[in-house]
């Protein structure tokens, strides 16, 4: 690809770009200059350079405090009109500068300068790039994608390789779906049969599986090194057969059911009677929260259709103060906006407008709209994975809809973000869910990131073309959707 397209194939489009005459020539061996008692950017330097060598092919060396270099690292504070994570590229014939008013910019700076070596790509061990200056920063503070690993469960190094991609297109939260009916994923020293009994199952009896309380310490850790901050979700008080399977005190009777291996919803409830139901969500709640730096802590609430509305409020009612103990910010899906919430929690909306119309000003909302944001919906009738209960959502449908006049009686400042969730009830594989995130993924990172006024399908199209070429090359599993016109290497 040529030095100056490159720029108009970055994916989501910076807010401004100026461009100039001529091009900058990265030399293999350049050297990354950052300041040495910057430990942040020291961190994102060295993942600059591992990340140049794996996805555009060219080696760069890391020296705090160079004399010399061909990238710079910096953190300005005269660059605090550009937001808290807002950054600027600047290429000019002497260099690389990226520059951020704090560390979390640059790194989404240097998401786009290895966006740029990627799509330019290696010529003679070196890579020319366009003289410009980007000055870029995000149009919704939350980014995020949700992956279900209680229907199917998912190793680690499954969701390692999917924060590398979501980092790559500014994704900053993974909202990970940690029970259901079908299966119990986090290790809860407190209530082992969570995982001996409840993590054994999974969706038309598959194998099930769990994470350790060490193992989900790295991913947290696998995270933070990406900027993303991880939202654990337990689920409540239905989706909850897993739990009620493993310990029969937790239901009204004192029977525990079967395992389940199906997809139906709304059949199971923790009883919200017993206090035992109050002490398990106490430990689960803590234990959980305790291993989970990130401020949020994810109740679920939705599809509760075995638990009365009265019952509904009052178990609400006991959760949320046990969240905020713990000092976490509480998330729901949208039914919890049928009970009063404190200030700051967050609703997330997923379907039907009719919950919404009464949010309290203090609350914020999450958009997750399924006939769009719901990524494991088939792309169209002849798919081979996915469901379609809220329609066939094509490339086209997940990127054609504006978040803040998507609900026109909630006000455009209490929309909090974008999260495209990944329901896994028919995904078993990596490559399952590869087909079925991308190409319809950036287009939610176009959404999240960028104004309203950069986004154009047709130019978009242009743009997921050339980023065809990359995923391919990275041996993504992605779906060649027909509005596309991709590369012959694709």
């Amino acid at each position: 690809m040529m030095a100056r397209p490159v720029l108009e194939a970055l994916i989501p489009p910076p807010q401004s770009v100026q461009t100039g005459v001529g091009a900058f020539v990265l030399p293999a061996n350049a050297v990354i200059r950052v300041p040495a008692e910057e430990a942040a950017l020291v961190q994102t330097a060295a993942y600059l350079a591992d990340c140049a060598h794996l996805q555009a092919r060219i080696t760069l060396q890391v020296m705090p405090d160079a004399s010399a270099s061909q990238i710079a690292l910096r953190c300005d504070p005269a660059l605090a009109d550009l937001g808290a994570e807002g950054y600027r590229l600047t290429i000019d014939e002497s260099g690389i500068v990226i520059a951020a008013p704090q560390d979390v910019g640059v790194f989404w700076g240097v998401q786009t300068l290895l966006q740029l070596l990627s799509l330019a790509g290696v010529q003679d061990e070196q890579v020319t790039l366009p003289i410009c200056q980007i000055d870029d920063q995000p149009r919704y503070p939350w980014r995020g994608m949700m992956l279900d690993v209680a229907r199917h469960f998912f190793p680690t190094e499954v969701v390692e390789g999917l924060m590398d991609l979501l980092a790559l297109y500014k994704f900053n939260r993974l909202h990970l779906h940690l029970s259901d009916d079908q299966g119990w994923r986090i290790e809860i020293k407190s209530w082992p049969k969570l995982t001996t009994t409840g993590g054994s199952s999974a969706v038309d009896g598959d194998k099930g599986g769990f994470y350790t309380q060490e193992e989900y310490a790295r991913l947290v850790a696998y995270a933070q090194a990406r900027q993303i901050t991880i939202v654990p979700e337990i689920d409540m008080p239905g989706h909850t057969n897993a739990a009620l399977a493993s310990y029969p005190e937790l239901n009204c009777d004192g029977q525990a059911p079967d395992l389940y291996t199906g997809t139906e919803v709304g059949f199971s409830t923790l009883c919200v009677d017993k206090p035992v139901t109050y002490q398990f969500l106490e430990d689960v709640i803590g234990e959980l929260a305790a291993l989970t730096p990130g401020p949020y802590f994810h109740v679920g609430g939705d599809e509760a259709k075995s638990t009365p509305m009265e019952d509904y409020r009052r178990f609400m009612a006991e959760v949320l103060p046990i969240v905020a103990w713990h000092g976490k910010q509480l998330v729901g899906w949208q039914e919890i906006a049928n009970c009063p919430l404190l200030p700051g929690s967050i609703v997330q909306y997923w379907t039907h407008q009719s919950e919404m119309a009464a949010l309290p000003p203090d609350v914020k909302l999450l958009m997750s709209p399924a006939e769009h944001a719901y990524l494991d919906m088939q792309y169209h009738t002849d798919s081979p994975l996915g469901l379609h209960w809220a329609g066939y959502v094509s490339v086209e449908d997940s990127y054609n809809w504006d978040p803040a006049a998507y609900l026109p009686d909630i006000p455009a400042e209490q929309i909090i973000g974008v999260e495209a969730p990944l329901w896994t009830e028919t995904l078993r594989t990596k490559a399952d869910i590869e087909f079925m995130l991308f190409p319809r993924l950036l287009g939610i990172s176009e959404i999240a990131w960028a104004s309203p006024a950069r986004r154009d399908f047709a130019a978009y199209s242009q743009r997921l073309a050339a980023h065809g070429s990359l995923l391919a090359s990275w041996g993504i599993n992605f779906y060649r959707a027909p509005q596309v016109p991709w590369m012959e290497d694709v």
